[in-house]
């Protein structure tokens, strides 16, 4: 049986990710999702129309960044191409909806930051993997910030929209970037709290199975792999990863910080895991790793499924 061609967009886009990382923000169509649902916040006019008022609101800037996207990744897998100018284009486009190597490359920076102690440098670094305040925050908080966003985001820029692209092809990948994409603009608390709504549920909702395959996923890494606790991996995610206020972000990173034996923890927020090692920059590099080895089985599983489904 010959091979799918979405098999070899998967590997292709795979492939371009790992040697080329990520293109400038202008060409980026993540970029351009962004400016795009800019265009619609911008001039704050909806602050004055009440909670449902904004709501609402919110979610017409959702349909408004969806349709054009979504259609343009169905465009570019129906196009009128030869096979392999159109396994092409699909890789290309695939891959700008995953970011695997930019995610490592940013945890290693803080981490070589922290080994030179330097924090101002840390901090810059976290900055493009978390949003939170970074003010104040020792070395073990910002270790645990780094390796959070790491366990996190290997569900937001890899599993989940690999788990859509084998579900539903570009458009299905195409779309769930978007939503992850306003859901990181809009769907935080304070004056974005209600015209973020509709996107932050949406975003619940579609990363509802993706999250809980990542923490699986890592647990497996650890224990076939060797690169962590396995079974403390496990039972950290039985028994801490109801703990975030998000419904999913704490089934990979209580199974990170299991893995890992150590305690993550957002103060005021959340604790992950047991403290039964210390936070250090090492368990960041240890982090890395088992993004790594948890990627190459998300890539054996959404192969095979795209390859036979």
């Amino acid at each position: 049986m010959r091979p799918r061609p979405e098999l070899w967009m998967l590997l292709g886009a795979l492939a371009l990710d790992l040697l080329l990382g990520e293109p400038p923000t202008r060409w980026h169509p993540v970029g351009w999702m962004g400016r795009w649902a800019a265009f619609w916040e911008e001039g704050g006019r909806w602050r004055r129309w009440g909670k449902w008022g904004q709501r609402l609101y919110g979610a017409f800037i959702v349909v408004a960044v969806l349709l054009p996207f979504v259609l343009l990744g169905w465009a570019l897998e129906e196009a009128p191409l030869p096979l392999p100018a159109r396994i092409v284009v699909g890789a290309i486009w695939l891959k700008m909806m995953l970011s695997l190597r930019a995610l490592a490359g940013a945890a290693n920076r803080v981490r070589e930051a922290l080994c030179r102690h330097n924090p101002s440098e840390a901090r810059e670094g976290l900055k493009s993997l978390v949003s939170r305040n970074l003010e104040g925050l020792d070395e073990p908080l910002m270790c645990s910030a780094a390796i959070e966003s790491v366990a996190e985001n290997f569900c937001d820029a890899f599993v989940a929209p690999l788990f859509y692209f084998a579900l539903l092809g570009l458009p299905g990948a195409t779309a769930y970037r978007v939503i992850n994409t306003l859901d990181a603009m809009l769907g935080y608390r304070g004056p974005y709290e209600q015209l973020g709504k509709f996107a932050a549920r949406l975003d619940d909702v579609l990363n509802f199975i993706p999250a809980r395959l990542s923490g699986l996923l890592v647990i497996a890494s650890a224990f076939l792999f060797r690169l962590g606790d396995g079974r403390n991996a496990w039972r950290a995610l039985l028994c801490h990863r109801g703990r975030t206020q998000s419904p999913n972000s704490g089934w990979p990173m209580s199974a990170m910080a299991g893995a890992l034996r150590v305690e993550l923890r957002k103060p005021g927020h959340y604790r992950l895991g047991f403290p039964q090692e210390a936070l250090s920059t090492e368990k960041i590099g240890a982090a890395v790793r088992l993004l790594w080895g948890a990627s190459l089985l998300a890539t054996i599983l959404f192969s095979g499924w795209v390859a036979y489904a």
